[in-house]
């Protein structure tokens, strides 16, 4: 999916513990787009344990930055690709401090078959009031994959006091949401 983007800059917020599979297949599309990944994890260990499991996995050298997501990604700029894991206590901050391509971005949160359906996950509020949600899908692979379209910030904003012509259902027990026009 990182590849069909033509990411730039993937960043991907790593929890220990967690597989692998997700980053290996993050830095081969990262090889075809030639762009940048980036793995935060939280501490030094985890630094050790993800760059150990990528190098024998895959055989892939990868950038590693250590520290907390929420402050390493107010140091990135122009994310077109950001993965996070919904185990994650801070996985919402993650969400809000990304600053965004742009061209727009997609976010992906795994393990969010809990947050999804029972919670009813909305990618509103993890964003600031500029960015728009496109399109966003749950796809029940592993634990779960919540995947959303972020529009850019120019040309996407409404009008102040104009209505939209959009309304949107939330399915609180199926997880979906249906829009539907006035």
């Amino acid at each position: 999916m990182a590849g069909g983007w033509n990411s730039k800059l993937v960043v991907e917020a790593w929890s220990p513990g967690g597989p692998i599979t997700t980053s290996i297949g993050l830095a081969v599309a990262i090889n075809h787009t030639g762009g940048h990944h980036v793995c935060v994890v939280p501490d030094e260990g985890s630094r050790l344990e993800y760059t150990k499991a990528i190098l024998e996995a895959a055989g892939i050298t990868p950038e590693v930055v250590v520290g907390e997501a929420e402050e390493v990604l107010m140091g990135l700029e122009s994310v077109d690709f950001l993965v996070v894991d919904c185990r994650r206590k801070d996985f919402s901050r993650v969400l809000r401090f990304a600053k965004l391509s742009h061209r727009g971005a997609v976010l992906v949160c795994k393990n969010a078959g809990q947050r999804s359906t029972t919670c009813g996950f909305r990618w509103s509020g993890f964003l600031d009031g500029g960015r728009r949600v496109i399109r966003s899908t749950f796809l029940p692979v592993g634990k779960g994959l919540e995947i959303a379209y972020v529009a850019s910030c120019s040309g996407m904003l409404k009008a102040p006091g104009c209505r939209s012509r959009w309304v949107r259902h939330f399915d609180h027990r199926s997880g979906e949401e249906h829009l539907f026009r006035r």
